[in-house]
């Protein structure tokens, strides 16, 4: 029989000051602190608390630290989010106007022609994926059709809706989807446009569409780590990055292994300065933060402490 636990009551912010307190933090000015947990949310801020911990099993915060620093993790970790999200959306946006292009030119501007079952992979272990796509791109144009400005305006003007307008409303999952469907000539097509090989694409593609879900639902982002890891490339090479047990401790399955993704798929502009955002924001908290390292926050965001080698390699 499972053994429920007990009810979470409903704490005053009076009562979730004590609780803090309680566990061995600093709270220098009470009233701002209940200003921040009444904006922000407890639970949401308390998510940050575990780098601040004595340890797991020991709940109390390590000596001197603040409610400040505490909520200096919180707004750089929001900083950083929005950093990502704007360079994940540039990404999308390309990956949307690519795709459409290609197949569009190959197959056809109207959805008849552009979702034919022939025009993707005949690999039948794929049968089902491409059928389960092809339904859920149809699904979104039933749904568009008479609720989006763009979808509305080409469905009753001319009939039909071209994947370059239906993309709009796709999410960038099923984008990344499609490309996983694609016949090989067309993935290579796509994936030279990012000067990328196909096979990284594909590996990296799900790895920025589950980053992305974090950033527009304002998850916590810097300690994140995917299921999925990316393949062992020249920049954990060239960058000297330390291994465990021959793998690679930093860049396969967390903050920084997105990184080395946008490395190869931003323009090496966009790259840098992005970069330097990131930069800033990290010197930032290093200025807020005194009770732990700097060290020990980049370390749980998967960054070596020379991340910024990066830029120029």
């Amino acid at each position: 029989m499972i053994q429920l636990a007990r009810d979470k009551k409903f704490k005053t912010l009076e009562e979730q000051i004590q609780i803090l307190k309680e566990k061995n933090l600093i709270i220098d000015d009470e009233s701002k602190a209940k200003e921040i947990l009444l904006r922000e949310n407890y639970f949401f801020l308390s998510g940050y608390r575990h780098l601040f911990m004595n340890s797991t099993h020991e709940k109390s915060f390590i000596t001197g630290t603040t409610f400040r620093e505490l909520y200096a993790l919180f707004t750089f970790d929001r900083c950083f989010r929005n950093i990502l999200f704007k360079n994940l959306l540039i990404i999308e946006n390309q990956l949307k106007s690519i795709i459409s292009y290609q197949l569009s030119k190959k197959y056809g501007y109207k959805e008849k022609d552009y979702l034919n079952i022939r025009n993707f992979t005949t690999d039948k272990t794929k049968t089902r994926r491409v059928k389960d796509i092809i339904d859920k791109m149809k699904r979104q144009i039933r749904i568009n059709g008479t609720h989006h400005e763009a979808t509305m305006h080409y469905m009753s003007h001319y009939g039909y809706i071209p994947l370059w307008v239906l993309v709009k409303v796709l999410s960038f999952g099923i984008v990344c989807e499609l490309y996983t469907i694609l016949k090989d000539e067309d993935k290579l097509e796509v994936s030279s446009m990012f000067k990328t090989p196909t096979n990284y694409l594909e590996i990296f593609l799900p790895i920025l569409s589950n980053y992305r879900n974090l950033c527009a639902h304002e998850d916590i982002l810097y300690e994140h780590r995917t299921e999925k890891v990316i393949m062992d490339t020249e920049y954990h090479e060239k960058m000297g990055i330390l291994k465990m047990d021959s793998e690679y401790i930093y860049g396969k399955n967390d903050m920084f292994s997105v990184i080395i993704i946008l490395k190869y798929l931003l323009r090496e502009e966009e790259f840098r300065t992005m970069m330097k955002e990131v930069e800033y924001e990290i010197e930032l908290l290093d200025g807020k933060v005194n009770s732990i390292p700097i060290e020990k926050i980049l370390d749980r965001m998967g960054f070596p402490k020379n991340y910024l080698d990066i830029i120029d390699l």
